[in-house]
Formats: structure tokens, C-alpha cells, sequence
């Protein structure tokens, strides 16, 4: 009869139904994470006011969860596929959640870094499991795509949702209080993931090369900490040292992958120039906007005044943007082609970030509505087929060691883009002169001025906010020329990379 289902019928439709209630839990973690990233930026001048940190603790601040989040990603996503998927991210959604309340109560700018840096080992745990737990539950190239769309346009939701969510409690509450959002979705993640979500993992891992694991997080965390450091202080001889160990770590590490009969990572996936292409993108296009990104809530705040909840919403159209985008991206690449896509995503969010170079203190918010809008389009084209591009590149059983290399890509970019694009910032920003009696602390930070003028005469008070908004626009507006030429040389390597990648490829079986 017309209308009626079999019972094998059945059996397959709720399945069908079972992947898209267990993506709702997946998405439920990406926004933990997503929320988080955006109103660390929105508490910043608070933050900063109550813990007083230096220019460079501000950075360490920023930065300190991507740096231990891009070191060990690959070594938890590789030990998802060894001991479970929905394991690790329940554990790392659990500790995700713990680690926030030390965020929230911190009392120094150091205690402030560590419980940073803690959130980054717990991120690391999440992150991975998501993607790979997609590619394993979507077969179906096209479902995969919209998936991962939704994945990706749930990342960008967080990032609008955050600074909304973030400015009421500010408006409200103490600064720690952005943290502790993260408790509820913890709660209804753990919750329902542990009834929605399939177990997967390689059914024939191999060991967890403890090695590997040393040599990719002691890589990671030093080339990314002396990059850090010489861009704010220039090449001394820790910095030089930290380098030189980082590379040294990171070429015994892919040595050793070469070896081992079942690696942590499989290091041939970087001879596919669809592979490399891709992570090289994600990379590129991190670092061109976390940077100017970082330092956007502090200009809409301390340059022109808007409250917290009004930079919230201000910021909105970037991640209106990136939604739109991510539930089309799929098709688009279907219809004209991968590398299309993406350098067509990355050169648009060049030619915006282009764009705010003429940014003042006056700029009035159709032109940055504007610029976040196509900034949030672009980004979303070329996150989704990326990732698309990345997963696909291995069987299943591997996918959550390629999910760790597109989430390690993604998180270096962002520790790289905020210490080398917030140099830039910082750098110009502290050779601003001053009325007579501006305090050090003027020179540190944009929120440090903010606090010595309440305590100076009107007339100074006057002239040190002008010069000090004065030159940290300037130093967005070089950094955002900065990030631009940085997406528009990610566009060219994408297209050149890029070439002849099929959107609906299946992954080599190797």
C-alpha cells in the first residue's frame, strides 16, 4: 500500500533520522566551543581592568588555548580512533565544562593563562571527535557536505550567539561570568550524547605511540611560541632556542610517522595536493582574520563606545554570514568545482579585509556591517569544502587523525594570526605619545589608557584617549592590510592546489 513502510524500510528511515538527532548533539559541542572563543574577546576590557595584565600576558590571554589545543590535536584525535569517538568527547565536553569555572574565577593574569591553557587540553578532546563522528556517520557524499555544512554554520551560530549571550551578562554580571554559559551545554551535551550518539573507533588501531605524542606537542608548542615571541620581541636566544627544539621535534615526529607501521598521523596524506591544498587554506585564513578579529571587540567597545551588548550585535553579520554560506557550500562546489569555492571564499574575505585599511575612529557601522558580513560569507564557502576535502582524504577508520589535522590547521592559524596580526596592533599602538603623567600602563593596552584617563584631570584625560584610540586604529587598520594580502596569497595557493579536486571523491583506501 501506497505510503507504507516495510520493515526493512523502517529499519533505514530511522536510521536516517538517528544521524541527523546524533549531528544536533555534534553541534551541541562545536557550540561550546565557538561560544567560548567569542566572549573571551567581548570580557577582554574587563577582564583586563580587574586583572591588570601587561600587553604581552593580554596576548598570552588570547592566544594560550590555541597554542595547547593546535599541540595536541593531533594526538587526541588520533586516540579517539583508538579508544572511542563519543568517549573522548564526552570526557573532553565534561572537562570542557570544569575547566571553564577556573576561567571564570580567576584571580591573576597568570592563573588566567594556566586555566587558558587547561581549556586548550580540553578542547582538544572535542574538536576531533566531532568531524570524525560526521564522516562515519554520513556515507553519503552529499549528506556528508550538508552536514558538515551545518556543522561549520553551527561554529558560526556560537560566534554570534557568544557576544550576544556574553553582552547581557556583562551588562549584568563580572566578567567571569562569560565563562560559565559553557556549564548548561556541557550538561545537555553529556546528557544526550551519551543516549544519541555511536560509539566509533578503528577497529585495528595500533598502539598510541606516547613518543609521537611528545615530539607533536613539543613541536607544535614551541615553533608557534618562538614565532609568538619574535614578532613581539624580536630573535633572542630563547626565542631562537624554542624554534630551533619546535622544528627539531616536529622532523623527528614525521620521521618516525614514516616508521611506524600504524602512525599517529599518516604524513603521505600531505603528497595529495587536494590534501595539503586544503589545510594550507584553512591555515591561511585563520591567521589573515583571528588576529584583526581579536581586537574588533576592543574597537567597537573602547574606540567608539558601544556597550557590550551593542558589540555584540554588531558583530552579528559575520555569523549571519558564515550560516548562509555553510548550508550552501556543498552545492556550490558540486556546481562549479572545489577550488572555485574556495579561493572565490578566501579572495572575497582578502578584498574585504582590504576594506577596513581606511577604518578611523569615526567609521560609521554600514561600511563594518558590511565588511563582517562578506568576511563571515567568504570564510564559511571555504571552511566547509576544506573540511570536506579533508575528510574524505582517508578511509573512516582514520578519520579522526585527518580531523586533527584540519582542527590543529584551524588552531594554529589562530595562535599565529593573534600573535603575529596583534603585534602588529600592539607594536604601533604602545609608540603613541601622551599628555604629561601618562602612566606605563597607558602604553600597554588600549583598556590600560581607558583606566589611567579615570584617573586624570578632563583635559589630559581628553588627550591621552584620542592619542591612544588614535594609534590603535591605526595599528587595526595595518593589520587588517596584513590579513588581507595573507587571504589573497591563500586564494592563489588554493586555486593552484586545488586543481582537479572532485568534490564527491571517495576517500583512498590505503
Amino acid at each position: 500500500m501506497t505510503g507504507v513502510l516495510h520493515p526493512g524500510e523502517q529499519d533505514s528511515a530511522q536510521r536516517r533520522s538517528g544521524r541527523w538527532l546524533a549531528l544536533g548533539v555534534l553541534v551541541l559541542a562545536v557550540l561550546l566551543v565557538a561560544v567560548d572563543a567569542t566572549v573571551l574577546g567581548l570580557a577582554t576590557p574587563y577582564l583586563s581592568e580587574d586583572l591588570q595584565p601587561s600587553g604581552t600576558q593580554l596576548l598570552w590571554i588570547g592566544d594560550a588555548y590555541s597554542f595547547v589545543i593546535a599541540g595536541l590535536l593531533i594526538s587526541m584525535g588520533s586516540l579517539g580512533d583508538r579508544i572511542g569517538r563519543k568517549r573522548l568527547l564526552l570526557v573532553g565536553a565534561t572537562a570542557f565544562g570544569l575547566v571553564s569555572v577556573l576561567n571564570a574565577y580567576a584571580q591573576t593574569p597568570e592563573m588566567m593563562i594556566a586555566a587558558r591553557a587547561l581549556l586548550g587540553v580540553a578542547g582538544a578532546t572535542l574538536m576531533p571527535s566531532t568531524l570524525a563522528l560526521i564522516r562515519n556517520l554520513f556515507q553519503d557524499p552529499r549528506e556528508r557536505s550538508l552536514a558538515i555544512g551545518i556543522w561549520s554554520a553551527a561554529a558560526s551560530a556560537g560566534m554570534a550567539v557568544g557576544p550576544i549571550v556574553g553582552g547581557l551578562l556583562l551588562e549584568h554580571f563580572w566578567w567571569g561570568s562569560v565563562f560559565l554559559i559553557n556549564l548548561p551545554v556541557m550538561a545537555l551535551l553529556v546528557v544526550v550524547g551519551i543516549k544519541l550518539l555511536p560509539e566509533s573507533r578503528n577497529p585495528s588501531p595500533g598502539p598510541w605511540d606516547l613518543p609521537s605524542v611528545l615530539l607533536s606537542t613539543v613541536g607544535m608548542v614551541g615553533v608557534v611560541y618562538a614565532i609568538k615571541e619574535a614578532a613581539a620581541d624580536g630573535f633572542t636566544w630563547p626565542t631562537l632556542a624554542a624554534g630551533l627544539l619546535g622544528g627539531a621535534a616536529l622532523h623527528g615526529f614525521v620521521r618516525r610517522q614514516r616508521r611506524l607501521p600504524i602512525p599517529l598521523v599518516d604524513v603521505r596524506l600531505f603528497r595529495s595536493g587536494g590534501f595539503s591544498g586544503a589545510v594550507l587554506a584553512n591555515l591561511l585564513t585563520i591567521l589573515g582574520l583571528s588576529g584583526l578579529l581579536f581586537f574588533l571587540s576592543q574597537y567597537l567597545q573602547l574606540v567608539q563606545d558601544r556597550r557590550p551588548i551593542e558589540a555584540g550585535i554588531a558583530e552579528l553579520p559575520t555569523a549571519v554570514g558564515a550560516v548562509a554560506a555553510g548550508l550552501i557550500a556543498g552545492a556550490a562546489a558540486r556546481r562549479f568545482s572545489v577550488r572555485a569555492v574556495v579561493s572565490g571564499g578566501l579572495a572575497v574575505i582578502g578584498l574585504a579585509l582590504a576594506a577596513l585599511t581606511t577604518i578611523s575612529q569615526s567609521t560609521g557601522y554600514p561600511l563594518l556591517g558590511a565588511t563582517l558580513l562578506v568576511v563571515g560569507f567568504g570564510a564559511g564557502l571555504s571552511f566547509t569544502v576544506t573540511s570536506d576535502v579533508i575528510l574524505t582524504a582517508v578511509p573512516k577508520e582514520q578519520a579522526g587523525a585527518a580531523s586533527a589535522v584540519s582542527e590543529t590547521a584551524y588552531e594554529l592559524g589562530t595562535a599565529l594570526g593573534i600573535a603575529l596580526l596583534g603585534s602588529v596592533v600592539t607594536n604601533i599602538y604602545q609608540d603613541f605619545t601622551g599628555p604629561a603623567g601618562t602612566p606605563q600602563a597607558a602604553h600597554e593596552s588600549l583598556a590600560g589608557a581607558v583606566v589611567a584617563a579615570a584617573r586624570m584631570p578632563a583635559d589630559a584625560a581628553a588627550a591621552l584617549l584620542h592619542a591612544a584610540r588614535e594609534s590603535f586604529v591605526g595599528g587595526v587598520a595595518l593589520a587588517a592590510g596584513v590579513g588581507a594580502a595573507l587571504l589573497l596569497v591563500a586564494a592563489a595557493v588554493a586555486w593552484f592546489l586545488l586543481r582537479g579536486q572532485n568534490p564527491a571523491d571517495e576517500p583512498v583506501q590505503h
